[in-house]
């Protein structure tokens, strides 16, 4: 199914650009006369950052080293990390991977993950996207996150399961929410099935997503994957938020 919707995707694409010029995923002008490139507009991420949540450190503190928020408390997943700073310039990028359908960028994503993400890629033993609800899924005719493990999918070697891991509840999109409304609305949302609870005992799990934020959707998911015997629960995205460290 996934595989059917990339191509349909795919030859969509390759039919505007016969009669459109490429433009720019950034700024949407024509890709000739783009003067910006994307190397000098994101905010790649990478170490030095803290070893639990992979908050950005602004110099290296030393291995193993967590944030005051993850020293007060460590997070449900064990390690996090993402490929790019979400800012204005970023936002656009995933808001048209997302949400207009432009997943002509996909190789560029999965490899800036693959980048970010590489020792948790080389521990892991399954890639597993974050789901969306089966009502959103139908509205926005793919997962983005399943589009990214399959791209690193093919990156990395490791195998990708995108049913393993399901969202029961269609909950209100997290955007706008604070952090404890974010926590509230994923509390309950996921669900493994009883027929994929094989998989999971002793698991070392990737999960995909496109965006962290306060990371409320990733805890979620590591503590129903744990719960049914996952050894550990990582998580690597595209993209994350990054907010000033509480003094």
């Amino acid at each position: 199914m996934l595989g059917k919707q990339l191509e349909l995707w795919t030859v969509a694409q390759n039919l505007v650009r016969v009669v459109l010029p490429n433009h720019s995923l950034l700024t949407g002008k024509p890709e000739q006369t783009e003067s910006v490139t994307l190397w000098e507009t994101l905010e790649f991420l990478d170490a030095p950052c803290c070893d639990a949540c992979g908050f950005p450190f602004e110099f290296d503190v030393g291995e193993n080293v967590l944030c005051g928020r993850c020293e007060g408390k460590r997070p449900a997943f064990d390690r996090a990390r993402s490929a790019i700073r979400y800012t204005e310039q970023s936002r656009k990028l995933v808001l048209d991977f997302k949400h207009g359908g432009r997943t002509d960028g996909l190789e560029f994503f999965a490899a800036q993950m693959h980048r970010a993400g590489r020792d948790l890629l080389h521990d892991a033993h399954i890639l597993m996207p974050v789901p969306l609800h089966k009502k959103r899924l139908r509205q926005r005719k793919f997962n983005q996150a399943a589009l990214l493990a399959r791209a690193l999918s093919k990156l990395s070697g490791l195998p990708y399961e995108t049913n393993t891991i399901l969202r029961a509840k269609n909950t209100p999109t997290q955007g706008g929410q604070s952090y404890l409304g974010r926590k509230r609305n994923v509390s309950g949302a996921f669900v493994i099935p009883e027929d994929k609870r094989k998989l999971i005992g002793n698991a070392r799990i990737v999960l995909i997503d496109d965006v962290q934020t306060t990371g409320s959707t990733l805890e979620a998911c590591a503590k129903v994957l744990k719960k049914y015997g996952a050894q550990q629960v990582d998580s690597l995205s595209l993209m994350r938020v990054v907010r000033p460290e509480p003094v």
